[in-house]
């Protein structure tokens, strides 16, 4: 009697295995983003009653305040309360305006997210092929100047980099808006006048990450023996690098990719201070002088939630890559 045979699962219930366990291990970071963003704003000194009633408010008024915003509860009573509202959409209101907070910073985010998301891409696409290549042609003049290239992008801080095109392209040459902002959902072609600088600035500073990281990658591929035996097989360099190498070494360049994306999102406050673009970035420096702390709060954990949301994005996308991924 033939001995019976294990069937192991197929690739679509490891898959399916594969996602669901990501999105398992991303709702504990939820929820310690979540706490700490609660504990950080509790750690900040003032009294938001006080600053919502102003200076000649009296103590009574303070109280009555107090009590209609949950601040004279205990603390874990308070977060149930605010996470109970986050859940609901509802972030509460700004001190300043007393607009509705997830509009607010939900407008402001997509300013920020049309930069960011352009200039990763941009950056992607120049400096991923340019550390492929830097690679295929290590310690050639074509491997250093690439290199020394990336290294110099590397070393050049962003706002420093964003004043200098600043005074080239807009005081001295006049081709590009120096002041303002314009919406490209209300004028197209106004609207990308003004994202020029800042994304072109994000572009030279990242592409130099990129083009260090895809190199560093693709020298390890390039070392493997799959890709010995594709050239004694007789493949052309080009086929070598860019059929065989090139999709493994992209995945931790994709990676990076990720975190890079993520952290823009959340720190590019500089960029937008120096372009005067009425970013997310932009709103939280601006609150955090205005003491605004329910906007803060908003804020950063809309900047939190969007980091674990693109990293677990990456996750989930990386056995395109990297097949074995799945497999482990």
């Amino acid at each position: 009697m033939a001995a019976e045979r294990k069937v192991g699962p197929n690739r679509g219930e490891t898959m399916l295995r594969f996602i669901l366990s990501r999105l398992v291990m991303a709702l504990p970071t939820i929820a310690l983003v979540s706490v700490t963003v609660f504990a950080l704003i509790r750690f900040i000194p003032g009294d938001p009653a006080a600053l919502m009633l102003g200076d000649m408010a009296q103590p009574e008024q303070i109280a009555e305040m107090r009590t209609e915003l949950g601040l004279d509860k205990s603390m874990p009573q308070q977060f149930l309360i605010w996470a109970g509202n986050v859940l609901q959409g509802d972030f509460g209101r700004s001190i300043v305006n007393d607009e509705a907070v997830l509009p607010l910073v939900v407008s402001r985010f997509l300013v920020s997210a049309e930069i960011v998301v352009v200039a990763v891409l941009l950056a992607s696409l120049v400096a991923v092929p340019a550390g492929v290549i830097a690679a295929w042609r290590q310690n050639s003049l074509t491997d250093l100047a690439l290199v020394g290239t990336a290294t110099v992008l590397l070393s050049i801080p962003t706002f420093w980099l964003g004043l200098l095109l600043l005074l080239f392209f807009g005081l001295k040459l006049g081709w590009l808006p120096v002041l303002g902002y314009v919406s490209i959902r209300d004028d197209l072609a106004g609207g990308m006048l003004y994202l020029v600088l800042p994304i072109m600035t994000l572009v030279i500073h990242e592409a130099g990450v990129l083009i260090r990281m895809a190199r560093a990658s693709t020298l390890e591929v390039l070392r493997l023996d799959y890709i010995t035996h594709a050239r004694a097989k007789g493949l052309s360099e080009g086929a070598v690098l860019w059929r065989h190498a090139f999709k493994n070494a992209f995945g931790p360049t994709w990676t990076m990719i990720g975190l890079i994306l993520g952290n823009l999102l959340g720190g590019i406050a500089v960029i937008e201070t120096v372009f005067t673009i009425p970013g997310l970035g932009r709103l939280m420096v601006d609150s955090i002088f205005a003491r605004d702390y329910p906007v803060i709060q908003g804020c950063l954990l809309f900047v939190s939630l969007s980091y674990v949301l693109v990293n677990l994005v990456v996750d989930l996308l990386y056995p395109l890559f990297d097949p074995r991924v799945v497999a482990e």
